[in-house]
């Protein structure tokens, strides 16, 4: 039985290795490909959106190299897409960060930064970026949660959240705010935090991922 391909779309801006390291380990009937070759990524079973960094070099860069063509061409043919960090934010409609950059507006919603002066429950000054562990809750049933209990911990590192509307939240994370930690329409599914960083939680989604068929 020949393997199946997933791809990691390469466009310069992404955790690229760590995340085909991860899927490597949880999915071993797949070919994992790290590549901007737009034929490859069309061809792939699964395909997956990584970015770090400024949204605007991000957007630039996706821009430039027409990831936005491909990742509109994926998404019609029903593949099972995984959108991570700010691969998730690039989805959104708009993001604040960089005086205000459009995004590739597949989900209504934008993309805002976290308010200085947050204090948790103690009255405890809250760090701008929001790095570290945190709980997500889960709001929508949905393969990806497959073997994960609601309020698992995940890893995040990010100073601007996505405000989405609830009929996308698969689940939801608290940190002076409540925002969109995870999301879903379709053939699509994004994480504001980073699953291959996130211990058997986040190997777990990226399995619930490779073995998902893009409908809900």
């Amino acid at each position: 039985m020949s393997q199946k391909l997933l791809t990691i779309i390469d466009y310069g801006m992404g955790n690229l290795h760590s995340v085909a390291k991860a899927l490597e380990c949880v999915a071993p009937n797949f070919n994992i490909e790290i590549t901007n070759d737009r034929a490859r990524i069309l061809e792939a079973d699964h395909v997956v959106l990584p970015g770090v960094g400024a949204i605007r070099d991000c957007m630039a860069e996706i821009r430039r190299q027409k990831v936005d063509e491909v990742v509109v061409e994926n998404l019609a043919s029903g593949k099972p897409f995984l959108g991570i960090c700010v691969g998730m934010q690039a989805l959104m409609e708009h993001s604040d960060e960089n005086q205000g950059v459009d995004c590739l507006n597949h989900f209504d919603g934008r993309v805002h930064r976290f308010k200085s002066g947050l204090v948790d429950k103690h009255g405890l000054p809250m760090k701008v970026p929001h790095m570290g562990w945190n709980q997500v809750r889960k709001t929508s049933e949905h393969p990806i949660w497959h073997n994960i209990a609601s309020d698992s911990h995940f890893y995040f590192v990010h100073s601007y959240f996505v405000e989405a509307h609830d009929e996308y939240s698969a689940g939801v994370c608290n940190y002076g705010t409540d925002f969109a930690a995870m999301i879903y329409r379709d053939n699509i599914f994004a994480t504001q935090f980073h699953p291959e960083k996130s211990a058997d939680a986040g190997l777990q989604l990226l399995k619930n991922f490779t073995q998902w068929d893009g409908t809900n």
